[in-house]
């Protein structure tokens, strides 16, 4: 089968135990899965440990995918519960601020690297300031694409709910920005 398999043939592939179509829809999603469950749990070993359970039950229930949604929502959405789950277990531990990196272009003079640096702080700082439920509807729209739809799905609240979290989000966001 070619490399630009979709999504959904993998899936099929993986459900007749097919090991090299599990290999591709790993690699495909392993990074952008790994960096959803960082900013859920704040945890590298977690996120790990959690990212390998998502990808053991998408070989167990590989079958069940009906294909409501995209592949890609149905994994975030196993992801957010994973992580739901292991924060409720770990009630008694903080979770560590979530790990941001700034990359500098290597052509950037000095003054503009600072200026970039302290804008990507500024941001991050901001983000940090929002709610969970503000944050995550945040992070799947912006940095994992997902639309409106495809967040209440993963989240399980109505897409009137993502549309007014959306909104105070980047209200609160802008006030933040402003302020610093």
């Amino acid at each position: 089968m070619p490399e630009t398999s979709s999504d959904e043939m993998l899936i099929k592939r993986i459900a007749r135990g097919d090991q090299l179509a599990m290999h591709r829809l790993f690699g495909r999603h392993r990074v952008p899965l790994y960096r959803w469950l960082m900013r859920l749990v704040g945890d590298e070993a977690l996120a790990e440990d959690l990212l390998s359970d998502v990808f053991l039950d998408v070989w167990r229930q590989a079958a069940a995918f009906e294909a409501r949604s995209s592949v890609s929502t149905w994994l975030l959405a196993i992801a957010r519960y994973k992580a739901l789950s292991a924060r409720r277990r770990r009630t008694d531990a903080e979770l560590d601020e979530k790990v941001a990196s700034t990359v500098a272009d290597t052509a950037d003079d000095p003054e503009v690297a600072l200026q970039k640096k302290t804008r990507a702080e500024l941001v991050r700082h901001a983000l940090a300031q929002l709610s969970p439920e503000h944050g995550e509807v945040v992070d799947l729209v912006y940095f994992h694409g997902k639309s409106v739809k495809e967040v209440a799905e993963i989240v399980g609240i109505a897409e009137a709910t993502v549309k007014t979290r959306m909104f105070y989000a980047r209200k609160r966001l802008a006030d933040l920005v402003a302020a610093a």
